[in-house]
């Protein structure tokens, strides 16, 4: 099982822990005993390790085809149009990953990008299919649509999934089924989503995401914080990250957002957030941490025991097209020289190589990981030694 942010939550389980009827999302401290009784694995969640997975597993799909839209960490839509064999292709693919990457992966192919979210569902339920699945002439698959609650269709949630259920659609096949009249109380999603079942595209690939308007970074403490300097110090890493966030869109911001808050189930219950405005747009962390930490010293007050602080970065607005101010000089060359600099060289020998000192170096409020796994990608000390 994986957990939650400070080791909270299980959020992930395997088949082998499913298997042992251990609950998902219930507590850590909860469930122990029933973990350590069946030997279970507990991991931490590991964001360095996954992202750099995720990099590696993107920079191999997009070997497969020329078209290729990043939807999640472990997620993607190849356009495989024009392969003279599909299910040939799809299987290379699963191949391909677990020979690179020793990652197991499901190909579901169709027409359509709710069909092909659909074919990988069957894919992974699916023995017999062997992790690929091909949806063509959709009146074959009818027996397995009926047997498909609607709620697996893409975009379909458990709210919607409710209100299609008084209307006597339970399944995926029902869905397809019903008259698109019917639909148009649930609005224009769910018409594209009826179409899409049917084979018609209405989502193309989106190949060039848009720039994000805003950028949140937060944490939740390992420990609750009761001094302003652990504050200040976790605010300024929150700040740090948005900042790289930042440079990596191409954007600058123009304001800067800070919160803080006790737990919601706290005797003594607090929290309150601060914005302030940049002379001019900027995406210099040292502009950033300067910003926020000024607030999150507005914002702290004694006697609270802090569960939680974040920073945003809002009206963004393109690094290429800054508005410049009468009255201030604006982010200079050298600043962003500084910047691309400071990203090249956290980014070649690991994140955190150089920092801002407002940062600390301790760091206890940092997140808890008792049971993190290594970075075996990113760490040269966390690469496996094997001796003869």
């Amino acid at each position: 099982v994986v957990l939650s942010n400070n080791d909270g939550c299980v959020v992930t389980r395997n088949k082998e822990a499913k298997a042992l009827d251990i609950p998902d999302l219930e507590p850590y401290f909860k469930i122990k005993h029933l973990l350590d009784a069946h030997g279970v694995h507990v991991f931490s969640s590991n964001y360095e390790l996954y992202g750099d997975t995720s990099r590696r597993i993107m920079d191999l799909l997009s070997s497969f085809t020329s078209e290729m839209e990043i939807y999640s960490i472990d997620e993607a839509f190849l356009d495989v149009s024009g392969m003279a064999d599909v299910l040939a292709h799809g299987q290379a693919i699963k191949r391909a990953c677990w020979r690179e990457q020793r990652m197991p992966v499901w190909v579901g192919i169709a027409k359509t990008k709710t069909l092909a979210k659909l074919a990988n569902h069957i894919a992974k339920k699916s023995q017999r299919l062997d992790g690929v699945c091909v949806l063509e002439n959709l009146n074959d698959w009818q027996a397995v649509f009926s047997k498909l609650p609607v709620n697996k269709v893409w975009g379909i949630g458990s709210r919607l999934s409710e209100r299609l259920r008084l209307m006597g659609i339970h399944s995926v096949e029902d869905l397809r089924s019903a008259d698109a009249k019917a639909l148009q109380p649930f609005g224009v999603t769910v018409a594209r989503t009826h179409a899409e079942l049917h084979g018609e595209v209405c989502m193309t690939l989106d190949t060039q995401p848009q720039p994000k308007q805003q950028i949140i970074c937060s944490r939740s403490f390992s420990q609750k914080i009761t001094n302003v300097h652990d504050i200040i110090e976790s605010v300024a890493n929150y700040a740090v990250r948005a900042a790289e966030k930042l440079r990596r869109q191409g954007s600058c911001t123009r304001r800067v957002y800070v919160f803080v808050q006790t737990s919601r189930y706290a005797e003594l219950r607090y929290s309150n957030s601060a914005s302030q405005s940049l002379l001019a747009p900027s995406n210099d962390s040292r502009d950033i941490v300067a910003a926020a930490t000024k607030l999150a010293r507005q914002l702290f007050r004694p006697g609270f025991r802090y569960a939680k602080a974040g920073v945003g970065l809002l009206d963004l607005s393109d690094v290429g097209h800054r508005q410049e101010d009468l009255f201030s000089a604006g982010q200079s060359e050298q600043s962003l020289s500084l910047m691309t600099s400071l990203d090249a060289i956290n980014h070649k020998y690991g994140r955190g190589q150089i920092f801002i000192a407002a940062q600390g170096v301790q760091r206890t409020w940092s997140m808890s990981r008792q049971f993190k796994s290594p970075a075996y990608t990113t760490r040269f000390a966390d690469i496996p030694t094997i001796k003869l």
